[in-house]
């Protein structure tokens, strides 16, 4: 398995966070792969075989060949059908929404085929980054699209922007009343903001931002106990804990980390 991340050109870092890639072998027998929340909408192109997706009501779906995933707000589960060969685009939390002509909102959890938002143009970019020969042509042919398709050059929205910024500093750890106080806003107009910028209220991001800085001292084994674990992330209890690790994970902290991280890390921004 091959996984590597590349930095977009200037005019696009306001929005994009980073491209990656991630390469393997087909597997003797299916195996899912828990994928977590990392409040990053994301563009995908399979230029390898499919992946399937495992829906809460265990409904088996084909995600498209290339497509925009939405914000994840509880467990995805994904399965490769057979070689992976993936060139993606995560978007900043709020960096996805000058692109995407539908609301923001109706893309939660789903996986959204660049045809049906973007039509043939989006069909075209699709087959083209799939056909490329390499990274470098790939990142070349996203970068004029997406600069051609910003409808607004000055969208970037800057309470959104430091409203993000801000919890990322912290970690997630601070209310949404302290983070309204922080940015100089009314609670209620940031959480507007929030739902049409980036598809999720600032409590969701703040608790996933807190899950991330988590799984990373997690995966990197920085804790001697998992209580420890979650009082240095901010956790009032372990029940407390346990709920919300459980929410985005659908496990408990205890069965997550036996399991090990597998390709969650690889998917979460870490």
């Amino acid at each position: 398995m091959d996984y590597q991340t590349y930095l977009p050109q200037d005019e696009l870092t306001a929005f994009v966070k980073c491209y990656w890639t991630l390469s393997a072998a087909a597997l003797a027998k299916e195996e899912r792969q828990r994928i977590v929340p990392d409040g990053c909408m994301e563009m995908i192109f399979h230029a390898g075989d499919l992946y399937r997706q495992y829906l809460p009501d265990q409904t088996v779906i084909t995600q498209p060949k290339y497509f925009v995933f939405g914000q994840i707000t509880q467990p995805l589960e994904i399965a490769a059908t057979g070689e992976t060969n993936i060139f993606a685009v995560r978007f900043h939390p709020e960096g996805c929404l000058p692109f995407i002509n539908i609301p923001i909102r109706e893309m939660d959890n789903k996986a959204v085929a660049l045809e049906y938002l973007f039509r043939e143009q989006g069909k075209t970019l699709g087959e083209r980054v799939c056909a490329a020969k390499n990274v470098t042509e790939q990142i070349n042919l996203v970068e004029n699209f997406l600069l051609q398709h910003i409808k607004n050059p000055e969208i970037s929205d800057r309470i959104a922007a430091s409203s993000v910024q801000t919890l990322l500093e912290l970690k997630g750890q601070l209310s949404v009343d302290e983070l309204a106080d922080q940015v100089q806003v009314h609670r209620r107009q940031l959480e507007r903001k929030f739902a049409t910028i980036i598809g999720l209220s600032p409590k969701q991001l703040a608790k996933i931002i807190r899950l991330q800085a988590t799984l990373k001292m997690m995966n990197e084994r920085k804790f001697e106990h998992l209580t420890e674990l979650a009082y240095e992330n901010g956790y009032f209890d372990q029940a407390h804990f346990i709920k919300d690790f459980k929410e985005f994970t659908g496990v408990t902290p205890g069965e997550f980390y036996a399991g090990r991280l597998k390709m969650s890390h690889l998917f979460s921004g870490t």
